[in-house]
């Protein structure tokens, strides 16, 4: 039952991808620093010829002028220059950093190195602690590179939540058509890295969503003849002998409009604050995502969501954007005047009433339209530095996991024992003995990560694996909770009764026990253990039950083949315990746990 690993050439190919793009990378973050460097000089220089012509031209005359003009001009242009050398550096830095990460991932260097998704962890998850979902080192963290909130959400929800098999399969289309398209995944990642656009969506909903605020397309009208008029008293006040009175008339009007419209008005501006604003720099992200063409059914489904209005999305985000940079240059004190004349702050909240307008009900699409591409995305780069592991095959008819070569995805490739495991029909699911570190705990987060890559549409470590879709269930990792007064016996009970229930449901469970009711003696362990495998049968559930006693393995014979004996052995050489972690049939002959304790000092 037990593979050896398989070679790490493909690996090694995608390593020297990665090495040639980052240093093409870290040359290019040298070199736009450098020239950086050279324009903030010169910019330096300008200025210091700029106060010397100022200086002789002003202080001394001993110059004319125009002569600061040269300087002044350089400086500008050198301020424009500069600012564009930075943007490139800056982004050969995000490519250097992003190929650093994928070098670390395939040296398997990155736990620690990514978002760990701390956020989404659950303790009343029935699956998500036990296997390492999240967390440092955690799957979500090998996987997650994504960058915006909605894609990061929508790929935790993936692995939290099992897909049926139509959208399984059809995001295995889509991650093997991103899989070698690493540019568009390298422009998302670095698109993303400057989108804090998803950073407020709760916000953004409620602004898109919130109902109008009252002003109607006349408010408009009014505002260009009061402004009209202003503009007029101006005018008369210049050009002929009138006199400010005009313009004063025109101003107390306008005055009064202006206050008896800032009730609406006001509010307008105010929400369009840091979540719109947020929101336009997200032009950029979904630009890339316009400008691709795919293949898979899927991603053209996203694609096409993107065309609602007639315009791209981004060009409507970057008419958002500009209607932002005109409500804040209100703030400019030397516009205020011009702003106030112009009623301004009328025109800019009637602009971005008739955005939210149009618009609004669009948003929610669009960001999740960008956030499901991303988290594809993220799918694929694992797919794309794991060539070796396959996506599954999702059947119909009755439960079944059958895996070949399952490895855990989070182990090293070339340190990695695999095994082989079915269950079915017959057995329905396996009581695992073995000793101490032999690798059962190890070997339920093998077969229940691999399912949740597969049910989530990930590629798995494997040869092989067919599975029909499962709700998977598990109870491993069980703490005491001091702060609810629960005991570590009573926290693993709770756990098993969620278990059952969810075998209940459909579709069928898919059972992992670790070391089940352990906390107990032995007679109550059996009896009660018994129980709750057989009810676990009885409702078509799969599954894995890890346990030290051996008196829990003499189940299977009465079991009608619905159970099978499997375990892992160890042997001790020169007072060291070595183990294989290989899987075989039967039950374990002996136990370590006395030479484990001697190994560490113990007198037993």
């Amino acid at each position: 039952m037990r593979e050896e690993s398989p070679d790490r050439e493909p690996r090694a190919e995608i390593r020297r991808v990665y090495t040639e793009r980052l240093s093409r990378a870290q040359a290019d973050e040298s070199r736009w620093r450098s020239r950086g460097r050279l324009a903030s000089n010169a910019r330096l220089a300008c200025f210091a010829l700029f106060v010397l012509l100022g200086w002789l031209a002003f202080g001394t005359h001993q110059l004319a002028r125009t002569w600061t003009l040269l300087p002044a001009l350089l400086f500008g242009g050198l301020v424009i220059v500069h600012d564009r050398l930075l943007r490139h550096e800056q982004r050969a830095e995000r490519i250097r950093r992003f190929f650093e990460a994928g070098i670390a991932r395939v040296e398997n260097a990155w736990a620690g190195r990514g978002d760990a998704g701390e956020r989404y962890r659950d303790p009343h998850h029935p699956y998500a602690d036990d296997l390492d979902l999240f967390g440092r080192g955690s799957l979500f963290e090998l996987l997650a590179t994504t960058r915006t909130t909605a894609g990061s959400d929508l790929l935790a929800r993936w692995l939290l939540e099992p897909a049926n098999a139509e959208v399984i399969r059809a995001r295995q289309a889509a991650v093997e058509e991103l899989r070698s398209r690493l540019d568009f995944r390298l422009e998302l990642t670095l698109a993303g890295d400057e989108a804090v656009a998803a950073s407020h969506p709760r916000a953004l909903e409620a602004w898109a969503t919130a109902s109008a605020a009252g002003l109607p397309r006349s408010i408009s009208f009014v505002a260009f003849f009061a402004t009209g008029l202003s503009a007029l008293g101006v005018a008369l006040w210049i050009f002929t002998g009138a006199g400010p009175v005009p313009l004063l008339i025109a101003l107390l009007l306008q005055s009064g409009f202006a206050l008896a419209l800032r009730p609406r008005v006001a509010p307008v501006l105010a929400a369009a604050d840091t979540p719109v604003r947020s929101l336009a720099r997200t032009a950029s992200l979904l630009e890339r995502i316009e400008s691709e063409r795919f293949e898979s059914p899927r991603l053209e489904a996203l694609r096409t969501e993107l065309e609602t209005t007639g315009h791209t999305p981004s060009q409507e985000l970057e008419q958002l954007r500009k209607l932002i940079d005109r409500r804040d240059a209100r703030q400019n004190q030397l516009f205020l005047p011009i702003a106030a004349l112009l009623l301004w702050g009328t025109h800019v909240a009637r602009a971005l009433e008739t955005w939210r307008a149009r618009c609004g009900p669009r948003l929610a699409t669009w960001i999740a339209a960008a956030g499901e591409i991303e988290a594809l995305c993220a799918l694929a780069g694992f797919a794309f530095e794991n060539p070796q592991d396959p996506f599954p095959t999702l059947v119909e008819g009755e439960p079944c996991l059958e895996g070949e070569g399952l490895g855990h995805p989070l182990l090293p490739v070339d340190g990695c024992v695999r095994n082989d495991l079915r269950l079915g029909r017959a057995p329905q699911a396996l009581v695992m003995s073995g000793s101490n570190m032999s690798g059962k705990s190890t070997m339920l987060r093998t077969v229940g990560v691999n399912t949740v890559l597969a049910l989530a549409g990930a590629p798995v470590r494997a040869r092989r694996l067919t599975l029909t879709r499962l709700h998977l269930a598990a109870s491993i990792r069980i703490v005491d909770s001091l702060q609810a007064g629960q005991s570590h016996f009573m926290a693993e009970i709770v756990r098993l009764r969620q278990v059952v229930d969810i075998s209940r449901n459909q579709p069928p469970a898919l059972f992992l026990l670790d070391e089940i009711l352990h906390g107990t003696n032995s007679h109550d362990r059996r009896i009660g253990a018994e129980a709750v495998i057989r009810g676990l049968l009885d409702a078509g559930a799969l599954g894995i039950v890890t346990t030290h006693d051996l008196a829990l393995t003499q189940i299977v014979p009465s079991s009608e083949g619905r159970l099978a004996n499997v375990h892992f052995e160890d042997h001790l050489e020169d007072g060291v315990m070595h183990f294989d972690y290989a899987l075989r049939e039967g039950v374990v002959q002996k136990s370590n746990a006395i030479a484990l304790m001697r190994s560490v000092g113990l007198d037993v």
